[in-house]
This record gives structure tokens, C-alpha cells and sequence, in this order.
């Protein structure tokens, strides 16, 4: 802003984007000492509301938050494995989930950035930061030296400190030089702590007599130290700094929160009564940020075995999974049919409290089923679901929808009067891949929701034979499995607050008519999966699929027949040998096989 008019300078600050910002949150607003105020104020209301961003307003200094203090992090993480000779298998283990951070660790997640660009910022913060006694830290460790010098700069480059070669994943070593291939990592204490609370491993973990406490102890305490070092130099207080940690590198917590968690009481609390403290002195409020909650911040009124309900407030409850990764089992459709036949609410949220909104339904249940032969066992599981999902159509129900959502879990979605959806949400109904069709209402709902002409069917039948899955919520109404007027949410924090707001608006939905008179929809169903087949995109096993699609699209001739359909046809697709081999591999490998 140098040279600008007064009027400019006073209307100028910083942004600085956390890449990619499609996925990534964080925006860093960085005032001059010239910056209006009010305008800082306006801007951050904008991107918030507008831009789907959590703003974080930060200094005027090298780095700003992020890169200052998260670049050094990255590198200091480098040099103690280093230092103790650990592997990046063991230390991605130690800073991954266990420190209630991303999958990818410390070493993955430098190959995602990339070497160079990680080179380049600790350069520049260098020969910026000459008077920080912590910036030997932000020395090129040897690792990353060699790689960067042989051009191995990471996921851009083909190889970092991780090479794929087909299956198999080979690690950079650094005291020989080259790649060897990835180790199992056995490390006592995180499976031994690993299912504590994260304020417990933290705790526990920190005094282990092993590896891993041995590297927490000379990761985190120097880490900390920095933190309280940097801390009123580069933010007004604690909660921004830990806010750029949690938005912008998916920190759990940040590290004014562990140092609390670790406080011996020799030192401050950072935060206390709802108060944070302020770093020239003081303390503020934390912000209520109602619109931001999460499922775990509103009130618990009942505990179920696989469920909470939870008060979103006037009148608006959320009934919230709690089996892992948001799985539909047996017992949970059970206990839900039990609950709203004693539980009358007025309106109400269907959401999970886990990492997704659902993965789908257990598909152990139908491999052990079909094993023992259990048709009838199965019949009434999906006849449970049916029921399930015709219970929530007969309410003032909203879905909230987030992650994954597949298969049984988006059949549930779809049965509510209105679905709400996290703009990046995974949506779809995939049962193709294990040799079966949507039998939790998902192919009726499919059709009545899409049955505007012919040809939209057909292409709706051949979206669920291919098992092909939405990557967005935008993308879920362009192939069929949400309605035209669900509503997408475009900010990350936000979808609670907006599914709530929809649900004290939604009325019960009459149900659709099932229209009969489409033309020769039988017909061309069958057209279009023979060429498919012919073309070498869908298998003899996938044709079965798609007749038992075309059954329930152009055979029935009502609602109620259609639901008889979809049952008796996912029943005779278990009887089938290559679904069971599909379910076994699914199970097994993760991968679909298409047999």
C-alpha cells in the first residue's frame, strides 16, 4: 500500500488462502495499522457468510499465523525424527490421528505440499526472522535436502518421501539414500492409548517409556515453547492462533489448548470460564458463534445405543448416529423404529456424530447372511427399513449431510422431507459394487423422485447399475439421488445451523404418485444396458443388476408393488454366488470387483 492514497490504504489489508480453498476453510485477514476497523469487520462478515470461509484476523508479520508458525512445525517434526532415528512410517503414526491430526502425518503431508514450496517459505522466513532464537529449526533437514537436490519434491514430482510403485509403497531413507520398502510400525503405546480421549493420550503419551514418548517429549515441548514465544507477536490472542491450526491444518487442538491440557499449574490457563486470555493482558469472551455449532455443542437429552438425541432448540431435535463411520446396522434401524413409535417430536434433524454421515449398511450382516442361507433374515431387514424410512416421510424431518453418505444412509436421507448437504459431500448409492440394488426403499425413492420422462429414468437405472457416486451435492441432483429443491450448504461449519433453519420451515411431503404411463421404458432399459455390456462397461453380473432395476422401474404398476419388488429382487441377488464373492472382496480389500 506504499505510495497509495490515504483512502486506499485505509480500505487495503492481506488475504491469505489456505490451498486448496475449495477444501480448506481458513482465511487469514491481514490488517495495515492504516486498515479501517469497521471495513476489517465488514470483509470478515462477507467471506463468513458469502465465501464459506472461517477468518482468522492476523498480524502483520512474516508468515502471518500459518506459515510462521506451521511451516516451522513441519521441519522441526523433520529434524527430530532425524535426531532419534525414527522412521516417516513410525512418526506419520505418532503425528497423525493419535495427535488428533490428518491421516497424512508429518512426512505424507510434506509430500502434499511439496518440498520446494515448503524450501521456499522456510527461506524467506530465515532471512526475515534473523532475531527468533527458535529459527535454527527452520535449517533444511538432510532429508529433505537430498530430495530436493535429486528433484523428488513430492506428490507434483511423482516421489517426496513416499514413492508409489503399483501397489506397493516404498519410503525414502534417508541415512542410506534411497528407497526401501514401507514397514509395518509397531508402537506399544498408541495402540495402547490410542482409543483415550485426546486430552488423555496427550497426557499419557508425553510420559511413555518408549519411542513414541521419547519423540513427543522433544516434538512438543519445543513446539509449545515456540507457540507461547511467537504468541502476541503474530495474534491478539490464544484463539486465533489455535484457530489457524485447526482450520488451516486440521488440528484437533491447537497448541494454546495443549499446553493447557498440559498445564502442571505453574503456568496461566489460555482458556477459562468461557474467557480466553488476551496476550497484551486481559482476557475476552469466547465468541457464541451459534450459526458455527457443532453436534457435540448442543444439548444431550437422551443416550441410546447407537444414537443421541440431541435439543437444537425451538422444538427441533437431532437424532444423531453414533455407530462408527455413521454404519446402519439391524440394531440401529430396531432401536429407531422403537424410539419414534414412544417419541413424538415436531420436528427433527437426522445427522451423525461420527467422522460421516454414513458409510451404508454393515455389509458383515449380509455376508454372514447369505452364508447361512437367511433369506427371510434379510427380507425383514430391509422390511425394517422400509419402515424406518416411511416413518420419517410422515414427519417434519430434515437430513444433514456431510462426508460420505452411501447406500442405506442416503436411503434414510432421501425418506426426510428435505435433505440439507455439505457442498463436498460424497453422495451416492453404490450397492452395484457388491451385486445388489438399493433395497432400503433407494430404488423406489430413485424412481419416484426422477420419473419427469423415460429417458431421465433410464439414465437414473444406469447411474445405480454403475454404482456411480456424486463427489459434491450439486453433482447428487444432477444423477438422481437428491431433489432438485434439497439444499446444498456451502460453508463448512454451517450445516447444523442451516438444517435446523430448514427444518422449522418443512412440512410433511405428500407422497409421489407412481407414474405407469412412461412409454416403452422396459424396453428401453434394456436397450441401453445391452450397449453398455457390448461396450465392455458393464458386466454379465452388471446386466443381472440392471434387470432387476429395470423390474421395479417398468414392471410395477404401484408404490406398494414396487417396495414388494425391491426386496424380492435384492433377496434373489443374494442367492447369486458372484454377489457374495462381490461382498467378500468389497470387505477384504476396500475395492469393488466387478465379477
Amino acid at each position: 500500500s506504499a505510495g497509495r492514497s490515504d483512502r486506499f490504504r485505509s480500505r487495503f489489508c492481506g488475504s491469505h488462502y489456505f490451498n486448496p480453498p475449495r477444501y480448506l476453510k481458513l482465511l487469514e485477514l491481514i490488517p495495515t495499522p492504516e486498515t479501517d476497523s469497521l471495513l476489517l469487520q465488514e470483509m470478515t462478515q462477507f467471506f463468513e457468510e458469502q465465501g464459506g470461509r472461517r477468518v482468522v484476523a492476523a498480524k502483520d508479520t512474516p508468515g502471518f499465523i500459518a506459515n510462521r508458525f506451521g511451516m516451522w512445525s513441519m521441519y522441526h517434526a523433520v529434524h527430530i525424527a532425524e535426531k532419534l532415528r525414527l522412521s516417516p512410517e513410525a512418526v506419520d503414526l505418532i503425528t497423525g490421528p493419535f495427535l488428533g491430526r490428518p491421516k497424512s502425518g508429518s512426512f505424507r503431508l510434506n509430500d502434499i505440499v511439496g518440498l520446494d514450496v515448503m524450501e521456499m517459505i522456510a527461506s524467506n522466513l530465515r532471512e526475515r526472522c534473523v532475531g527468533d532464537p527458535f529459527i535454527t529449526q527452520l535449517t533444511t533437514p538432510k532429508s529433505v535436502r537430498t530430495l530436493i537436490e535429486k528433484g523428488w519434491i513430492g506428490e507434483k514430482s511423482g516421489q517426496g518421501h513416499y514413492r508409489r510403485e503399483g501397489k506397493e509403497l516404498l519410503v525414502f531413507e534417508a541415512l542410506t539414500g534411497a528407497y526401501r520398502q514401507k514397514q509395518d510400525v509397531h508402537l506399544p503405546s498408541l495402540e495402547a492409548l490410542g482409543k483415550l480421549p485426546l486430552q488423555e493420550r496427550l497426557i499419557q503419551g508425553v510420559q511413555a517409556r518408549d519411542e513414541v514418548g521419547e519423540f513427543l517429549r522433544e516434538y512438543l515441548r519445543p513446539m509449545l515453547a515456540y507457540a507461547e514465544y511467537l504468541g502476541g507477536t503474530v495474534a491478539h490472542s490464544p484463539l486465533e492462533f489455535d484457530r489457524v491450526m485447526k482450520w488451516g491444518f486440521g488440528w484437533e487442538l491447537g497448541p494454546f489448548e495443549m499446553l493447557d491440557v498440559l498445564n502442571d499449574g505453574s503456568r496461566h490457563r489460555n482458556y477459562e470460564n468461557h474467557q480466553v486470555r488476551l496476550f497484551d493482558g486481559g482476557s475476552k469472551n469466547l465468541p457464541a458463534e451459534p450459526e458455527y455449532r457443532s453436534i457435540s455443542d448442543y444439548p444431550l437429552l437422551q443416550k441410546m445405543m447407537n444414537f443421541n438425541v440431541r435439543d437444537l432448540g425451538e422444538g427441533v431435535v437431532a437424532i444423531a448416529l453414533t455407530t462408527k463411520m455413521g454404519v446402519i446396522t439391524p440394531a440401529l434401524v430396531t432401536e429407531l423404529l422403537g424410539y419414534f413409535a414412544h417419541n413424538v417430536h415436531d420436528r427433527i434433524v437426522i445427522t451423525s456424530e461420527a467422522k460421516c454421515f454414513s458409510v451404508g449398511f454393515d455389509l458383515k450382516f449380509f455376508l454372514s447372511a447369505i452364508e447361512s442361507k437367511a433369506w427371510t433374515e434379510i427380507d425383514a431387514a430391509l422390511a425394517d427399513l422400509h419402515a424406518l424410512g416411511e416413518k420419517l416421510s410422515t414427519m417434519r424431518s430434515v437430513a444433514a449431510v456431510f462426508g460420505y453418505c452411501f447406500g442405506a444412509g442416503l436411503e434414510i436421507a432421501m425418506s426426510c422431507n428435505q435433505v440439507v448437504s455439505l457442498a463436498e459431500s460424497n453422495i451416492g448409492l453404490p450397492e452395484s459394487k457388491v451385486g445388489l440394488i438399493p433395497g432400503g426403499r433407494g430404488t423406489v425413492i430413485a424412481r419416484l423422485n426422477n420419473q419427469a420422462s423415460a429417458s431421465r429414468l433410464v439414465e437414473v437405472a444406469e447411474t445405480l447399475a454403475t454404482g456411480n457416486t456424486a463427489t459434491n451435492a450439486e453433482e447428487a441432483k444432477a444423477l438422481g439421488y437428491l431433489r432438485p429443491t434439497d439444499i446444498t450448504c456451502f460453508h463448512p461449519d454451517g450445516l447444523l445451523f442451516a438444517a435446523r433453519k430448514v427444518a422449522l420451515g418443512t412440512q410433511v411431503e405428500h407422497e409421489l404418485t407412481w407414474k405407469t404411463e412412461l412409454g416403452p421404458l422396459s424396453g428401453m432399459i434394456d436397450r441401453t444396458f445391452t450397449e453398455l455390456v457390448k461396450a465392455g462397461k458393464l458386466s454379465d453380473k452388471d446386466l443381472q443388476i440392471g434387470s432387476s432395476l429395470r423390474n421395479v422401474f417398468a414392471k410395477s404398476q404401484s408404490y406398494d408393488e414396487a417396495l414388494k419388488r425391491e426386496r424380492h429382487e435384492f433377496v434373489e441377488l443374494c442367492k447369486d454366488a458372484l454377489t457374495l464373492a462381490r461382498i467378500r472382496h468389497m470387505l477384504d480389500n476396500g475395492k469393488p470387483l466387478r465379477n
